[in-house]
C-alpha cells in the first residue's frame, strides 16, 4: 500500500486550528516548586510598602503595582485592585507544567503575571487537555492536563469550550476519519494519533487503515497516560522500580548519575535502580532530570522573593522525583511510529477535495466562552 509522504501530510497547525501563545510569567517568584513557598512571597510583598513592595515585585513594561487588570477567569480568590494597595490572603495556588515533565505551582493572579492568556483560563478544566508544541526537538510534543507555561512553543487545547464541548479539530475531520475508518474516533483518539505520529516538522500522517488506526491509538493513549499523570499512577515492575537507597540529604547541591550502579546520586544520598534511558531522556537537549533538579536547588539572589523557599529537601519532592524516573522510563520504552508503517494515507489533498481543508478563519480564533460575569479592575464587570 502507499504510504503517506512529507509533501502530503497535513500540518498539526491545521488539524488543531485554534492555538495560543503559552502564557509568560515575566518575573518567576510567582511560581515555585511548592506552593507554601509561594504563600509566603506572597505574604512577604503585601506586608512591605512603598519602594521596598515595587522592588520586591520586579515590574516591568507589562506589570507594575499600578498596573490594571481584571481577575482571571474561574479565579474567585484572586483581587483585582491595583498591588500598590494588595492586602489579604494569598490566592490557592494551582499545579502548572512549568517545564518539560516539570509540574510545580502558581500563584493564579493576573496582576502578577505579564501575558496570562485568559482564554486558556477560560477552558481548563478537568476535561481539557494541552497540546504544546516543542519545535525542533524530539519529541516535538508535548501533552498536560496542566495549564503549560513552557516556552515557545504554541499551546493547542483540545477543546474550544469548557466541559470537553467543541473540539479544537478541523471541522469535519472527525466524520471524515470516521468514513474511512468504519467508524467515528472521539477528539481524544485524534490527540492521540497526532502525539502517535508527529514529526519534529509538525506534519501529521493520518491514515485510512483501521488495523494501522488501532496500533496508532495504543501507542498514542499510553503517551497521553504517562504525559498528563493524571489517572492510575505509573509504576514499573518490583524488581526495576526505582527506591531510596541511602537517605537524601536535607539540602542537596549536586545531582550525578553511576551507570554502572545505574543509581542516581543527590550528593550522598542514593535513588536506584534508575535505567539509563530515564538519565538520558532530553527534551531540546537538555536532560529532562537534571532540568527538575536545578530547578529545586538553584541559588536565587538574595533578598528577593525567589530566596524564600524551602529550608530543607520536602518529602514530596522525593516522591515527585521518583515518579518522573518511573515516567521518563516508560517513555522511554515507546516510540513514534514508523512512517512505512502508516499505510492508506488521508492526504492534505483528500481533506481538501472534502472540504475539510482549508479551515474557516472562524475555527482558528477562540470560541466566545463567558459563560458568567468576569470582574475587571477594581471589582468592576469585565465587557467581553
Amino acid at each position: 500500500m502507499p504510504c503517506v509522504t512529507h509533501d502530503d501530510a497535513p500540518a498539526l497547525a491545521d488539524l488543531m486550528p485554534w492555538s495560543v501563545a503559552p502564557p509568560r510569567l515575566g518575573r518567576s517568584w510567582p511560581a515555585a516548586p511548592d506552593s507554601a513557598s509561594l504563600k509566603a512571597r506572597w505574604d512577604a510583598l503585601v506586608k512591605a510598602e512603598g519602594p521596598d513592595r515595587a522592588a520586591l515585585f520586579e515590574p516591568t513594561r507589562s506589570r507594575t503595582l499600578h498596573t490594571a487588570v481584571g481577575r482571571l477567569p474561574g479565579r474567585a480568590d484572586s483581587g483585582t485592585e491595583r498591588l500598590a494597595r494588595a492586602s489579604g490572603p494569598c490566592p490557592e495556588p494551582v499545579r502548572v507544567l512549568l517545564a518539560p515533565y516539570d509540574e510545580q505551582w502558581l500563584i493564579p493572579d493576573q496582576r502578577l503575571i505579564d501575558a496570562a492568556r485568559p482564554e486558556l483560563w477560560r477552558v481548563a478544566d478537568e476535561r481539557q487537555v494541552f497540546l504544546v508544541e516543542a519545535p525542533v526537538t524530539e519529541p516535538p510534543l508535548l501533552v498536560t492536563s496542566l495549564l503549560p507555561l513552557l516556552r515557545p512553543g504554541r499551546v493547542r487545547p483540545l477543546f474550544r469550550r469548557p466541559g470537553g464541548r467543541e473540539p479544537n479539530l478541523a471541522p469535519g475531520l472527525l466524520e471524515h476519519l470516521g468514513t474511512r475508518l468504519g467508524g467515528t474516533p472521539e477528539p481524544l483518539d485524534v490527540l492521540a494519533w497526532i502525539v502517535a505520529t508527529a514529526r519534529p516538522d509538525l506534519g501529521v500522517p493520518l491514515t485510512g487503515d483501521a488495523g494501522a488506526w488501532e496500533q496508532g491509538l495504543e501507542v498514542g493513549h499510553r503517551l497521553l497516560w504517562l504525559m498528563r499523570r493524571d489517572g492510575e499512577r505509573p509504576k514499573l515492575p518490583g524488581g526495576r522500580r526505582p527506591y531510596v537507597r541511602a537517605p537524601l540529604p536535607s539540602r542537596p547541591v549536586a545531582l550525578r548519575y553511576d551507570r554502572d550502579e545505574e543509581a542516581l546520586f543527590l550528593d550522598d544520598g542514593r535513588i536506584s535502580p534508575v535505567p539509563p534511558q530515564a538519565w538520558d531522556f532530553e527534551v531540546g537537549g537538555v536532560r529532562v532530570l537534571e532540568q527538575w533538579f536545578a530547578a529545586r536547588v538553584a541559588v536565587p539572589e538574595p533578598g528577593t522573593l525567589a530566596a524564600i523557599r524551602p529550608v530543607s529537601w520536602p518529602q514530596p519532592w522525593t516522591s515527585e522525583l521518583l515518579e518522573l524516573i518511573t515516567v521518563l522510563t516508560l517513555l522511554a520504552e515507546l516510540g513514534p511510529l514508523a512512517e512505512p508503517e502508516i499505510p492508506d494515507p488521508v492526504t492534505s489533498a483528500e481533506l481538501r477535495a472534502a472540504g475539510v481543508l482549508p479551515v474557516p478563519d472562524t475555527a482558528r480564533r477562540p470560541a466566545s466562552v463567558l459563560e458568567e460575569p468576569e470582574e475587571g479592575p477594581e471589582g468592576q464587570l469585565a465587557l467581553l
